[in-house]
């Protein structure tokens, strides 16, 4: 947010000694289309009003140097020979951007980079496709080179499966880069078409932090990849034109169940009936069936639950919690699961009392203190002219 715009770059000056242009990029929250992304399906997320915020200016040399505000620490990397520094590290995101550019042919200048990020980290709302895309978006700037959104996103997520280690989908990258304010954006992630849908006024998106942190490039998110990919390698011997779950209809699952183990089968379920269920979410929206869409949510969470087991006590809690509560339009988990949060949709006049109510009832069933944040969905990634306004680029 601006106000907080000026200290970054005064802190920059203070570091680096010249002045800097300012990017951010948006975390984002998944309103349903789960583990579907990575499967060639349907998503349908917004991003939010939590930020990745790079202060960046360019070196003479090939050289990166980045400062991240939040871990308190400075990593430097050679365009001409980038390497990881350490599993989970916060610089192989950036560093791994960098590679993923140079990889597509485009030769990027030097820069110092400053990082201050507000999206909760663990949280599932996407914190490392923000700073992928905002310092991707500073370093071919900054480098004089052409933007173009969906090259950026896809790049973004390259750096994520093949440098970082972690097989996610184009869904968290994209929706950074394509956002916008009042909208949710329904995405195949196939072809990469999109369009916005129009959040319904009155509706307040509300997120629910667990307070249990999960990490995507653990093995379990990678696991279930691997069991869907198997499940399509399998149905392939009877479903010759498929090339992924996308492709597989319900009726079609169901008659060569006996072919695929219980767990995959059950993996393949969840996904072949979320992709039905985001396009059945985008006409109730479409068609002001708000309590029809609330009623795809839940069915979303059981279907995480129970066919893809990605959720989590606390997080189911949360979910069983919040449907109790009046103006609760529907409720989910939200983002890869393992620990993270929940996206509640609540009719505006109930904000405040859901607030209260759920965070009581969690900490006096669990002993945690959830933290609860009210956004509304938010624009992709820019440049920021301080003292301006905002201009996307």
């Amino acid at each position: 947010m601006l106000k907080n715009s000026l200290p970054l770059l005064n802190e920059f000056r203070a570091r680096f000694g010249t002045s800097a242009s300012l990017y951010r990029a948006p975390g984002r929250v998944n309103l349903i289309g789960e583990h579907t992304d990575y499967n060639d399906g349907f998503v349908l997320p917004a991003a939010i009003e939590f930020y990745c915020s790079v202060a960046a200016a360019p070196r003479t040399d090939r050289k990166l140097v980045i400062r991240s505000e939040n871990f308190n620490e400075t990593v430097e990397g050679n365009l001409d020979a980038l390497s990881g520094i350490g599993k989970n590290h916060w610089s192989s995101y950036p560093l791994g951007v960098a590679w993923a550019i140079e990889a597509s042919g485009k030769k990027l200048k030097g820069a110092n980079f400053l990082i201050r990020g507000d999206i909760p980290l663990g949280a599932g709302l996407s914190s490392s496709a923000a700073i992928e895309v905002a310092t991707g978006f500073a370093l071919l700037e900054q480098s004089g080179l052409p933007i173009d959104l969906k090259d950026l996103a896809q790049v973004c997520q390259k750096a994520e499966n093949e440098f970082v280690g972690a097989r996610v989908g184009i869904m968290d990258q994209f929706v950074s880069c394509h956002g916008r304010a009042s909208h949710a954006l329904v995405l195949d992630c196939r072809s990469l078409e999109y369009h916005l849908v129009k959040l319904p006024p009155g509706v307040r998106l509300v997120i629910c932090n667990s307070m249990v942190k999960h990490e995507i490039g653990a093995s379990q998110y990678n696991v279930r990849r691997a069991e869907c990919e198997q499940g399509v390698r399998i149905l392939r011997d009877v479903l010759p034109g498929i090339r992924a779950l996308r492709d597989v209809k319900l009726a079609q699952l169901e008659e060569h169940r006996g072919l695929l183990s219980p767990k995959v089968y059950s993996r393949c379920h969840h996904v072949v009936t979320e992709n039905g269920r985001v396009q059945s979410a985008v006409h109730a929206f479409e068609s002001g069936d708000l309590r029809g869409f609330g009623r795809l949510m839940s069915d979303s969470h059981r279907s995480l639950r129970d066919d893809y087991e990605v959720s989590s006590e606390e997080l189911d809690l949360l979910v069983e919690i919040a449907v109790a509560q009046p103006g609760v339009i529907g409720a989910r988990m939200t983002g890869g699961g393992f620990g993270g949060c929940t996206i509640n949709l609540v009719e505006s006049s109930a904000v405040a009392a859901f607030q209260q109510h759920v965070a009581g009832s969690y900490f006096a069933r669990t002993g945690r203190k959830p933290e609860i944040y009210v956004s509304p969905a938010a624009d992709g990634v820019q440049r920021l002219e301080v003292g301006l306004g905002n201009t996307r680029d």
